[in-house]
């Protein structure tokens, strides 16, 4: 009844999700811990309200897409929305992989990208990242792949390319595709968007989840040249997006200064727990997104994720040779982290033996 590659496949496995009414901090999928803005609330309120949810919504999203336009700055017909960032990989999937073609993207990285080459029966190349998670761009630009991925801020390390580097590899992989996938791109210095006027095989991915606090609505934007996004349009779902997420995105997009006012509030509890975790032995690369990543090399840290788990506080840990010395914590609120500190330090730096009593 299947392929033969869909029943040898492993599935995309997601962060544990609590079941209704179980109390735990939720430091293991990157939600953002502050509040979309008040104005979406009111827009949902109002797209429900009346006759709307028994019409079909726009199926180019448009309201969204010239938000997007406005605030971003780019033409809407090189935009197009996806449910979350995740459909809009595999709208790029789907469009440019058949079986045997290559794609490449440097390891360790976010594991979807696996599961939807797998898919596509595509060939994958793990290129591995440096020893301080530095992209490998000769080698991506030597493999000369397909569609070559650069996952920016990289997860789950959290580290960023420079925007000059990734020019360099788009100039380098001119007659192919090369998408960043910036999720986490609002907590970073920099991003790639810039780019794209010079780069016609430059395509970008956004996602509304983290930095505007709305990963329970599942937006996302692409920002591509024309072409490209007409193509992505072939393979899209007829209407990818309800009414109700359209017009929350809208509007969160259009208050973009309470979701920088939440990334200043991250950015700098993500600081703090930087600093706290190295105090406590741990080996963390300096991250520009909403996470970071604890490691301590050489130690499998899954009794650590586990007695986290018993304290009631989720992080993720990833069991691959690659990962299974490393925590991947999502940045919470000062009270949520502190929280995890006081769980993680007796986990990490078990009391010293009492001393036996003098005779």
């Amino acid at each position: 009844m299947f392929r033969e590659s869909i029943k040898k496949m492993a599935a995309y496995v997601p962060g544990e999700q609590p079941r209704p009414g179980q109390l735990l901090i939720k430091l293991n999928t990157n939600e953002n811990p502050y509040p979309p803005s008040p104005r979406v609330r009111r827009a949902i309120a109002k797209a429900i309200a009346g006759p709307a949810l028994r019409l079909y919504p726009a199926p180019r999203a448009d309201e969204f897409v010239e938000s997007a336009s406005r605030i971003y700055s780019i033409p809407q017909k090189m935009i197009i929305a996806g449910n979350g960032s995740d459909e809009l990989l595999a709208m790029v999937f789907r469009a440019t992989l058949g079986a045997g073609d290559t794609v490449a993207y440097a390891v360790p990285t976010y594991s979807l990208y696996d599961t939807l080459a797998l898919v596509q029966e595509a060939r994958i190349q793990h290129l591995p990242l440096g020893p301080d998670f530095e992209l490998p761009l000769d080698a991506l630009a030597s493999a000369r792949a397909t569609l070559t991925i650069v996952c920016n801020p990289n997860s789950p390390s959290g580290t960023l390319t420079p925007a000059r580097k990734i020019a360099a590899l788009a100039k380098q992989l001119a007659d192919r595709m090369l998408v960043i996938d910036e999720a986490y791109v609002d907590f970073a210095e920099e991003n790639a968007l810039p780019l794209l006027k010079r780069h016609r095989n430059l395509v970008i991915l956004r996602t509304l989840s983290k930095s505007y606090s709305l990963a329970g609505m599942r937006l996302g934007l692409c920002f591509a040249h024309p072409d490209v996004i007409e193509a992505l349009m072939k393979v899209k779902d007829s209407y990818n997006l309800s009414r109700v997420a359209l017009a929350a995105g809208a509007e969160a997009l259009n208050d973009s200064a309470w979701m920088m006012h939440n990334v200043a509030k991250i950015k700098r509890t993500r600081s703090n727990a930087e600093a706290k975790l190295r105090k406590l032995g741990f080996t963390v690369p300096a991250s520009q997104a909403n996470f970071v990543l604890a490691r301590m090399p050489g130690k499998d840290l899954a009794p650590v994720a586990r007695g986290l788990r018993r304290a009631g506080i989720l992080v993720r840990h990833f069991a691959t040779p690659l990962l299974r010395d490393a925590l991947r914590i999502s940045i919470g609120t000062p009270a949520e982290m502190a929280a995890l500190f006081k769980a993680l330090e007796p986990l990490v730096r078990p009391a010293p033996a009492r001393r036996r009593a003098r005779a």
